[in-house]
This record gives structure tokens, C-alpha cells and sequence, in this order.
């Protein structure tokens, strides 16, 4: 059963050393401008007021978010061990935002929040406190009770959305890892997402090749041959609508974005590339095949820039907006 539509979103402020405490704060400040509905922050009230002197609502229920959101902020508080400087991140910070994660998914999986946007993380301070999920995306599915290969990440913008089949592996290990019943569980993940997040009934998926011109019929590789074109072919079978494999460098001009919802794509740069070069502020980090929505931001901590009133909002913004349409249409549907 979905969340109430209006239940706030529960937004996780990430590690507080970093830019997620401004972004956030920064998106509040101009919540008219972006359109963004009533949030929650979740983390350390600290880590937002080194580097925001804006008004902080500290609330103690989710409920409590939408009166506080025109007078303030509002924050679920933590109490961390100590306050992090901008740029300066700490073991006690990586324990803060793994808490504000933790909190977060908690209160959308018991409908108090209709969905979680999660703020970057430093990965290394996270591991340095034992920490056993390759990252926040792994550790939401356990959350949920999902098994980590039956969540894939999707990159979505205004007019183009990515998914990669592998994510983060040299790219001389990418064939390697392809196989076809891999594809297909992307695939059918990806459909299925179109279909409950983005309100698609009835999707249409492109799929890449891996070699150039998507192998020239073996001359150039036999993966499109051998484990692409069954895939597709199995995926095609169940009734869903599904090309390919196509050449990845004729995928992604606006003509041929015309006859797809998504595009699913072989290895992590063949997917993120073409989002990046087209809506660099506006990419949203989308996981699909979770019983919650939850998205992020396609940017990391960028501790170089904490503290320095640099940060750019817009993608912070964008993966709020995201996440409210995407809890609306999955309530709609309900």
C-alpha cells in the first residue's frame, strides 16, 4: 500500500561535512521557484546552520512537516557526537548520515513519508565504520527486503532515461559479466519501474549493443549476437516492447529518443554519458524495483566546495521533484 500522497518526502542530509546540508537548506530557500512540495530533512541541524543561516523547524514527527515547511526547515534532529566542519568529514559524521538514511527509509516504508531522497555519502567514511553495502542503493534494498540484484539504477532527465546493465566495473570486465539472464532481469526491472514510477502503461525499452556499430553481425564482437538479442528476444516474448540491440552511438540524438521511454545501456559510462552531456543539473538517480520511491542526486559530496557557497542546488531540487511525482503516480495507482 502506497504512502498518502500528502506525506512529505523524507530527505536524508548525507554526510554533514559535505555539500548536502547546503543543497538542501538552499532548496527550501527557494522551494517556490523550484516548485518543490513539503519535506523533511532528516540529520545533524549543525551541519545545515555552518553553512545556511536560514530558519530551522525542529519537528519530532514527519506529520508535523507541512504546517512547519512555510515558517522553516523542517528537521527530524540528530543527535550527533560532535559537529562536522564543511569539508573536514569524520568517523562521527559517516555514523550521523548513515542514521539519517536509516531514519529515512524507516519512515517511508511505515507510509510516514511517501518517498526518500537521499543526500551523498562518503563511501570510505561509511566503510570505515563498518559499513557492508557497496553503497546507499544496496543498503535500501536490504532494507526493503529486495535482493540487491533485483533494484537497478536509472538515471532520469526531461527527455532521456538510462539504465546501465553493469554499474561499477572496469570496463575489460564488462563482457565478462553480461549474460543474458542478466539483461533480462534489468530489462524487465526497468519496465516494470517505467510502468509503476513514471505512470507508463505501456513502456518501450531500447536496448544497446556493447561493440561498435553493435558488432556488424560478429565482425566486431558476438555479445549482440550471443547474449543481447536473446535477451531482448525473451523479454519480447512476455509482451513487452523491446528493440535492439542498437549501435550506442545512434541511440541517444533527439530523433531516435522519440521511440523509447528508456534506454537500456551495457556498462555505466554508455548510460550516464549521453544523461550528463544533455541535463547535467538535472539528472535524478532513480532506483527502481523497491516497494518504496527513493532518489538521489547525480553528485557526490564534493567536499572541495563544502562550506564555500558554491553548491549547486538544482540537482538536489530535481531529485525532490522526482520523487513527489513519482509517490504521486504510485498512490494514484493504488
Amino acid at each position: 500500500m502506497s504512502p498518502p500522497p500528502d506525506s512529505p518526502l523524507a530527505v536524508s542530509l548525507g554526510d554533514p561535512a559535505g555539500i548536502g546540508p547546503e543543497v538542501i537548506a538552499k532548496c527550501w530557500d527557494n522551494r517556490s521557484g523550484f516548485n518543490l512540495p513539503p519535506f523533511v530533512a532528516i540529520g545533524d541541524p549543525r551541519s545545515i546552520a555552518a553553512v545556511w543561516d536560514g530558519p530551522i523547524e525542529i519537528i519530532a514527527d514527519p506529520s508535523q512537516a507541512d504546517s512547519a515547511f512555510d515558517y522553516g526547515l523542517p528537521l527530524i534532529q540528530l543527535a550527533a557526537a560532535q559537529a562536522d566542519l564543511p569539508g573536514h568529514p569524520s568517523v562521527a559524521g559517516a555514523h550521523t548520515s548513515l542514521d539519517s538514511l536509516e531514519i529515512a527509509v524507516g519512515l517511508a516504508r511505515s507510509g510516514s513519508a511517501s518517498a526518500v531522497v537521499t543526500g551523498p555519502v562518503a563511501k570510505e567514511q561509511l566503510y570505515a565504520i563498518g559499513f557492508q553495502h557497496p553503497g546507499q542503493t544496496e543498503f535500501v534494498a536490504e532494507r526493503c527486503g529486495v535482493a540487491p540484484g533485483n533494484v537497478v539504477m536509472m538515471l532520469a532527465a526531461p527527455t532521456l532515461r538510462t539504465v546501465p546493465v553493469t554499474t561499477h566495473l572496469p570496463v575489460r570486465d564488462v563482457p565478462h559479466r553480461l549474460t543474458s539472464a542478466l539483461i533480462e532481469s534489468r530489462g524487465r526491472a526497468t519496465l516494470r519501474g517505467l510502468q509503476r514510477n513514471f505512470g507508463i502503461a505501456e513502456p518501450r525499452l531500447a536496448v544497446s549493443g556493447l561493440n561498435p556499430h553493435s558488432g556488424e553481425g560478429g565482425a566486431l564482437g558476438r555479445e549482440e549476437l550471443e547474449i543481447i538479442a536473446p535477451a531482448i528476444a525473451a523479454l519480447a516474448s512476455e509482451g513487452w516492447l523491446v528493440t535492439g540491440p542498437h549501435p550506442a552511438d545512434t541511440m541517444f540524438h533527439s530523433a531516435a529518443r522519440a521511440h523509447y521511454d528508456a534506454a537500456l545501456c551495457m556498462y555505466h559510462d554508455q548510460a550516464l554519458i549521453p544523461v550528463k552531456a544533455l541535463h547535467f543539473e538535472e539528472a535524478v538517480n532513480v532506483t527502481l524495483g523497491l516497494p518504496i520511491v527513493r532518489t538521489a542526486p547525480d553528485h557526490g559530496t564534493a567536499f572541495d566546495i563544502a562550506g564555500q557557497d558554491r553548491a549547486d542546488p538544482r540537482p538536489m531540487a530535481a531529485a525532490i521533484r522526482m520523487a513527489a511525482e513519482c509517490a504521486a503516480l504510485r498512490s494514484e495507482a493504488s
